[in-house]
This record gives C-alpha cells, sequence and structure tokens, in this order.
C-alpha cells in the first residue's frame, strides 16, 4: 500500500513508520524539515504542514491510506486532515489519539479519575476534543481513532494483544498497558484491513 504519515519524527510515529516499512509498504513521511529523517528503501519524504492543507495535496496525491500521530492543537489538525483527505479521496485513515475519553465505568472516562495527572490534562482534552471532530465530520473518509491503553511506552514487540473500543482494557493484574511497538501493529492492522471505519478502537494485553 502506498501510504502518507504524519508525524513520522514523533515516539510513537517513528515506531509506526518502522512498522509500516517491515510490512513492505511504500511511506510518504511528511515533515515541516525533511532534514530529520533518514533515507531508507521505500520512504520517500515530502515537506508539509498539517496546518496548511494546501501543502499537503501532492503528497496525498495516489494514496491508499494515511495516519496520523501528532501532538499540538489536535483538533484543528484532525479537522485540516479531514477535509485534505476527502479533497485528496484518500478514504483510509487511522489517528492514533489518547486513552483519556476511553470509559473505566459507563460515563465514566479515564480524565475524570481525581488522579488523573494534572500535566496531562490538556492534551488529553484536546485528543478528547479531536475524537469529537471526527464523530461530527461529514468528509468521505473511513476514519479510525486508535487509543492506546492507559500507559504506552517502548517495549516488547509481543505480536499479541487485544483489540477493544470505548472502554479500558486491563490485563490480569488489572493494568493498562501497550508496548509502543504492539500498539503499532495494530494500528497498521487497521490500515490494512480498513475494518474499523468511523469508529474508536483501543489496544491492550
Amino acid at each position: 500500500m502506498k501510504i502518507v504519515l504524519f508525524g513520522a519524527t514523533g515516539n510513537i510515529g517513528q515506531v509506526i513508520l518502522d512498522e509500516a516499512l517491515s510490512r513492505g509498504h511504500d511511506v510518504t513521511a511528511v515533515v515541516r524539515d525533511p532534514s530529520r529523517i533518514a533515507a531508507r528503501d521505500h520512504l520517500h519524504v515530502a515537506k508539509g504542514d498539517v496546518n496548511e492543507p494546501a501543502s499537503l495535496a501532492s503528497a496525498l496525491a495516489g494514496a491508499d491510506a494515511a495516519i496520523a500521530s501528532l501532538s499540538g492543537d489536535t483538533r484543528s489538525q484532525a479537522q485540516a486532515l479531514l477535509a485534505a483527505l476527502d479533497s485528496a479521496g484518500v478514504r483510509r485513515f487511522v489517528w492514533v489519539g489518547g486513552a483519556g475519553g476511553l470509559e473505566t465505568a459507563p460515563g465514566v472516562r479515564v480524565i475524570d479519575d481525581p488522579t488523573f495527572p494534572e500535566a496531562w490534562k490538556g492534551i488529553a482534552q484536546g485528543q478528547i476534543a479531536a475524537y469529537e471532530a471526527f464523530r461530527a465530520s461529514k468528509a468521505n473518509v473511513d476514519w479510525t481513532y486508535a487509543s492506546p491503553s492507559k500507559l504506552i511506552a517502548p517495549g516488547e514487540r509481543k505480536g499479541v494483544f487485544r483489540v477493544g473500543g470505548d472502554q479500558v482494557l486491563k490485563d490480569a493484574n488489572g493494568e493498562s498497558f501497550i508496548s509502543t511497538a504492539d500498539f503499532a501493529i495494530g494500528v497498521l492492522d487497521r490500515v490494512e484491513k480498513g475494518d474499523a471505519p468511523k469508529k474508536r478502537v483501543t489496544f491492550g494485553y
């Protein structure tokens, strides 16, 4: 597949890039500073800025799918990308979201927990707003909002994990965790299968 990746230089984006290339996909990484990405087989680097949709048209031309792993004003970025993808005719899109909006009980979100770190609330609220932007969008794009577990960090690529929806996944010890490597597998699986259009999914052990 021809995949366009936004955020390829980020902590999660780099792992998604590795996973996509390992599967033999042709990846175009859209970045503001192309010098930050080293040359690799099947990797193309394009200069562009999500906040300037007109700069994305050439990179999106002929693409089969797109992935975004971004930070900043995620709501406006989500809206800008949906418009750009719709205009380019790219239907399949996976957005790397957050866990803050997942439910720990009916109607109770991760971010509602009194112990949720104050320093992370702004990011979590931005990702919740991005999810609402996806749900409200009329763009002809089959988006998937991919949430990690409550904790995501570098770790073993096990290749075995569970796929959920709007509720937090926990292991036998009550922990909610996914490695970045296994999260990347989940993201690429959704891209290849296109099996979660206009839905939120989450990955965990």
